[in-house]
């Protein structure tokens, strides 16, 4: 079987998971089941359950896993909504990669892709909100907060001043149309092209990308503080700035013992609070074998945390 996606730091979240024992495993953002074939290959003694919103990825990943049927259930949905409705146990080992797919970005339909004929960016193609809707509907003020603060562009004024007043003559219907619009403002140079970062500001707009991290983060939280996750490892993959800050920040917390306010003249909550360790302190990142074969894992970031057993 073919497969159009090449799952990043694979040897390194294999190598994360080396001490599970049986249970469940789930891969929260299943994909096309790259990490999910890998890990029911080499751990035998775990259960799969694997999670996403895209039927496509879905559809390929039953075929990919028809091996391991007996192990391995599929459930479709977002993460974040699914995960809490899991009745599986014990739940050993979670896994969630945040990035797009190479299949998402490099099939121009999906609307993903700097040429793309259309404006889309649904990781849930039946989701309603579309990059169409936003681009053509969003005020500028709105504009301006998700290229802001979602797609960090240092001119979102400027950017989100070019599209509107682009859309104000004629409907901007492609991605290649918004992509040639952001050029207009922001010249080409370097490696990156222009409209990256604006394209990742409205894709996570349209995919509620980093409340979908929050919500995860939350759950897992929660499933920890009630007993849930004894020794279970979790393995976030972030590939920018918005989402590492997220997972790091979370985890600094849960690796904090102390809770009392930081004026208090001494210890009065037990030093008890903390739920687990990070199974190192910085993130690990792709080699540069990986680097070679895979360009799309420069920027991914794997941190590991280890719940309390």
């Amino acid at each position: 079987m073919n497969t159009p996606h090449i799952p990043v730091l694979l040897d390194e979240v294999l190598d994360g998971f080396s001490n599970i024992k049986s249970g469940y495993f789930v891969d929260c953002t299943l994909g096309y089941a790259g990490h999910s074939e890998a890990m029911l290959k080499r751990y035998s003694q775990i259960e799969h359950i694997g999670i996403d919103r895209d039927d496509e990825a879905l559809d390929f990943s039953k075929d990919r896993l028809s091996g391991f049927v007996d192990r391995s259930k599929l459930y479709r949905g977002t993460f974040a909504t699914t995960f809490p409705k899991l009745k599986e146990s014990p739940l050993v080992a979670v896994l969630a990669d945040f990035g797009v797919s190479s299949l998402q970005l490099d099939k121009k339909q999906r609307g993903f892709s700097f040429e793309s004929e259309n404006l889309d960016m649904r990781m849930d193609p039946s989701a309603e909100l579309s990059a169409y809707e936003v681009v053509n509907h969003y005020d500028q003020e709105r504009l301006e907060y998700i290229l802001n603060h979602y797609g960090e562009v240092r001119s979102y004024r400027k950017v989100a001043g070019a599209i509107v007043e682009a859309r104000s003559k004629k409907t901007i219907e492609s991605a290649k149309e918004l992509s040639d619009i952001v050029c207009s403002v922001i010249p080409r140079g370097g490696k990156i092209h222009p409209a990256t970062l604006t394209f990742q500001g409205i894709r996570i707009e349209v995919n509620n990308e980093l409340g979908e991290i929050e919500g995860l983060l939350d759950i897992l939280e929660t499933k920890a503080k009630a007993g849930e996750l004894k020794g279970a490892i979790v393995s976030l993959i972030t590939f920018h700035s918005l989402e590492d800050r997220l997972v790091k920040n979370r985890y600094k917390k849960w690796v904090t013992a102390c809770i009392c306010d930081s004026h208090a003249m001494r210890c009065t909550c037990s030093k008890n609070h903390d739920l687990g360790k990070m199974l190192k302190r910085k993130p690990t990142v792709a080699s540069k074998e990986e680097l070679k074969i895979n360009a799309r894992s420069r920027s991914a970031k794997l941190r590991t945390f280890i719940f309390k057993g």
